[in-house]
């Protein structure tokens, strides 16, 4: 009688170190907070809107990139946060006066990446630099041809 219930009791023992294992193993998600920036600019419609039901994942500024599903990658190494509901900032400490603003990302990788790693996909990517100025509000700039070639292209 003794071994039945050592045996059920061993199985129910090694099940559950099983259960605990896999679920202190399993990477957790990145708890990234989201980053508001004040633009320079002001314009009615911003990335994060919605208008008749629709979001806003564009603006005046973006440049907007059919990537059919592809990846985009971290063009240097840097954070990748929140912003507004359908767009994130990435930004790095080897350009601090400038931020990558991306709309349109799915299953974005918030946190730490090296440079090359996938940060996400998207279907239809609108990507927007923006530099700061000397009053601490961000602008809209051009982007470089090279800085998107890095973020579209792996390593």
């Amino acid at each position: 009688m003794w071994d039945m219930d050592l045996s059920v009791l061993n199985a129910v023992l090694g099940t559950g170190a099983i259960l605990v294992c896999v679920a202190g193993c399993t990477p957790q998600p990145v708890a990234e907070q989201p980053l508001d920036v004040q633009l320079f600019q002001s314009w009615e419609l911003q990335p994060g809107d919605v208008v008749a039901g629709y979001a806003v994942t564009g603006g005046l500024g973006d440049i907007s990139i059919a990537l059919k599903g592809n990846s985009i990658y971290a063009p240097y190494e840097g954070r990748l946060q929140p912003n507004k509901p359908g767009c994130v900032l990435f930004s790095s400490a080897d350009v601090p006066n400038y931020l990558l603003r991306l709309c349109g990302m799915k299953h974005p990788q918030f946190g730490l990446r090296k440079a090359g790693e996938a940060i996400g996909i998207a279907e239809a990517l609108q990507f927007a630099l923006l530099n700061k100025r000397a009053d601490g509000q961000w602008a809209l700039v051009e982007p470089s041809k090279q800085i998107l070639q890095q973020m579209l292209q792996p390593r």
